[in-house]
């Protein structure tokens, strides 16, 4: 009998909180800077109102909650936040396994995020993933120009591996990447080790809570 989720021949990773746990880490940058400006929003509000957007985004939505942001202010938090990121991040447990795996029986691999390829520099830099993506696997909002939700930036992606959609799997752990990956017509898997569940089921996404858990998603064991 065919496999009912045959194995993809490119995996996408989203970077923050997917590769590297850097979302907490950025969240509280931001909670400490927008109380500065007349917004107090837990860390957890903060979580789920920014995880997976971009920060003009989140400008937009911060000033709608009453934020006083000056115009320069992206160029601001994206300063506090890489600050931060520099004094060290971590990778998110079981990606060296899953990177050597993929590696090891030859499927594709990249990252596709909303961040830039500096901030990716930083945090997959100090952990020594930055030449395993860097040039050829990595795919930046801020160098295409387009941002999920939008899936022009998996599709980006699977047009430079020659990969049809069908044929690739995303890794996402944000509601905008799973609703982007949904819209590119690629199958998601939604990595949830916190509280974000509904938001990812929502969209289509198929939960998992570590990343041992995807190369049997995928079909390899």
């Amino acid at each position: 009998m065919p496999q009912t989720n045959p194995t993809p021949k490119l995996v996408i990773f989203d970077c923050d909180g997917v590769l590297v746990d850097s979302e907490t880490l950025s969240n509280q940058v931001l909670v400490d800077n927008l109380a500065r400006y007349g917004l107090h929003i837990s860390l957890d509000r903060s979580m789920e109102l920014f995880v997976g957007g971009t920060m003009k985004g989140v400008m937009q939505k911060a000033r709608s909650l009453g934020a006083d942001l000056p115009a320069d202010w992206v160029s601001e938090v994206y300063d506090e936040t890489y600050t931060r990121l520099r004094q060290g991040v971590a990778l998110v447990p079981g990606i060296p396994e899953l990177l050597a795996t993929l590696k090891e029986v030859g499927i594709a691999f990249c990252v596709a995020s909303n961040g830039s390829e500096e901030k990716m520099q930083i945090t997959l830099g100090q952990n020594g993933l930055w030449e395993l993506f860097h040039p050829h696997a990595m795919f930046s909002a801020h160098s295409l120009g387009v941002a999920k939700p939008d899936p022009d930036l998996f599709l980006a992606a699977a047009s430079h591996f020659d990969v049809q959609a069908r044929d690739c799997v995303v890794i996402e752990d944000s509601a905008n990447g799973a609703l982007a990956a949904a819209r590119a017509g690629m199958r998601c898997l939604g990595y949830a080790p916190h509280d974000n569940a509904a938001s990812l089921k929502s969209h289509g996404a198929e939960l998992f809570h570590h990343m041992k858990e995807v190369p049997t998603l995928i079909g390899l064991s």
